[in-house]
C-alpha cells in the first residue's frame, strides 16, 4: 500500500521561502508521476506543479512559474517543492499526489494516491 506524507508547511512572511517535502512509501515511487496541488479555503484543489518519474519533465501552473520549483530524489522516495517569493495568495493547504503512469497531467482525477496536506500561510 502506498502512503504519501507531506511536511514543511508553516507560516512565512510575504517574499519569503519554504520547501515542502513529500515522502512516499512503497516500491512504485520511481515509476510514478508526482504532483503538488493546493486548496484555498472554501475552494477545490488546484494544480500547482508536476514532475515525471525521471525528473526530466516538469509542468507548472502559470501562477507559480518562476517562483516555485518541483524536484525529486528517487533514491530517497521523496519529492520537493521549493517555494520562493511567496505571496499571501499562496496561502493554502498543499497536497502531494502520485500516479503510476508516465504521462504528466494536471488533472486532479488522474492522481490516485494523496497525502493529508500541509498548511502554508503567507502573511502580508
Amino acid at each position: 500500500q502506498v502512503q504519501v506524507v507531506e511536511s514543511g508547511g508553516g507560516l512565512v512572511q510575504a517574499g519569503g521561502s519554504l520547501r515542502l517535502s513529500c515522502a512516499v512509501s512503497g516500491r512504485t515511487f520511481s515509476s510514478s508521476t508526482m504532483a503538488w496541488f493546493r486548496q484555498h479555503p472554501g475552494k477545490g484543489r488546484d494544480f500547482v506543479a508536476a514532475i515525471s518519474w525521471s525528473g526530466a519533465n516538469t509542468d507548472y501552473a502559470d501562477s507559480v512559474k518562476g517562483r516555485f520549483t518541483i524536484s525529486r530524489d528517487n533514491a530517497k522516495n521523496t519529492m520537493y517543492l521549493q517555494m520562493n517569493s511567496l505571496k499571501p495568495e499562496d496561502t493554502a493547504v498543499y497536497y502531494c499526489a502520485a500516479r503510476l503512469r508516465s504521462a504528466l497531467t494536471t488533472r486532479e482525477q488522474d492522481y490516485v494516491n494523496w497525502g493529508q496536506g500541509t498548511q502554508v500561510t503567507v502573511s502580508s
